[in-house]
């Protein structure tokens, strides 16, 4: 029997992207057989987020209140647990990561046995790179990151990420809120799983409107230090 990979796609007002989306990843071949099945956790969207991926044969999950990234995302990693898939893939609704790419995540986690693989925009400096003021912020958490784990993990912020069954267990009984992905990191280097990045190349936004805007970056800087440093002090 092949594997299950369950992509979980987190969406809050994604109509607009998923009609290019969806068709591309539900098309994409995986590989050594593994069978994929797309889920749109609909994170309370106001648009019409949920018909559109019903339309696109995508597996719905329609939250009844707004959680925000990391609980439509551990939402997802829930179905995944609780349903017996191999892994589970985070990747954006938004169409900034392109299904042709999530070979290189799967070859990476088999090559390496790696539990979680971050899909990297700054290993290979292809693709897009996003903006000047958010690749600042993404090499300081690279640093606080080194700081808190001694790991090297370059594209700490990309939300392009595996998780392999062991990372689907712990994920899914703690997974941080609102802004997960840095502090995800400490988390797993807590309870020692290794951690690995593969070069990828990602694509500008295809719709809606990002969560992390001028002013609010800065206070999404002290807000992640503040609980990355807190995740690293916590007992698991």
């Amino acid at each position: 029997m092949p594997g299950k990979v369950l992509i979980v796609i987190p969406c809050y007002n994604e109509e607009a992207s998923l009609p290019t989306l969806l068709p591309g990843l539900l098309a994409t071949t995986l590989p050594q057989g593994y069978q994929l099945e797309a889920l749109i956790v609909n994170d309370c969207s106001k648009d019409n987020t949920s018909a559109v991926a019903k339309k696109h044969r995508a597996t719905v999950i329609d939250l009844p209140v707004n959680l925000g990234i990391g609980g439509a995302v551990q939402t997802g990693i829930l179905y995944a647990r609780d349903n017996g898939f191999d892994m589970a893939i985070q990747l954006d609704g938004d169409g900034q990561h392109p299904p042709k790419e999530l070979p290189k995540l799967i070859n990476h986690h088999l090559e390496t046995g790696a539990n979680v693989v971050i899909g990297s925009r700054f290993l290979e400096k292809e693709g897009f790179q996003s903006s000047f003021t958010r690749r600042l912020g993404i090499k300081y958490f690279h640093w606080v990151n080194l700081l808190l784990t001694g790991q090297q993990i370059y594209d700490s912020t990309s939300g392009f990420r595996l998780f392999d069954r062991k990372a689907i267990e712990l994920a899914s009984i703690y997974y941080p809120d609102e802004y997960p992905e840095p502090e995800s990191l400490v988390v797993f280097s807590k309870a020692g799983l290794k951690v690995a990045e593969v070069a990828v190349v990602m694509a500008p936004r295809q719709g809606g409107q990002s969560s992390i805007r001028s002013f609010g970056s800065l206070y999404y800087c002290f807000k992640v230090s503040l609980a990355m440093f807190f995740s690293f002090i916590r007992k698991l």
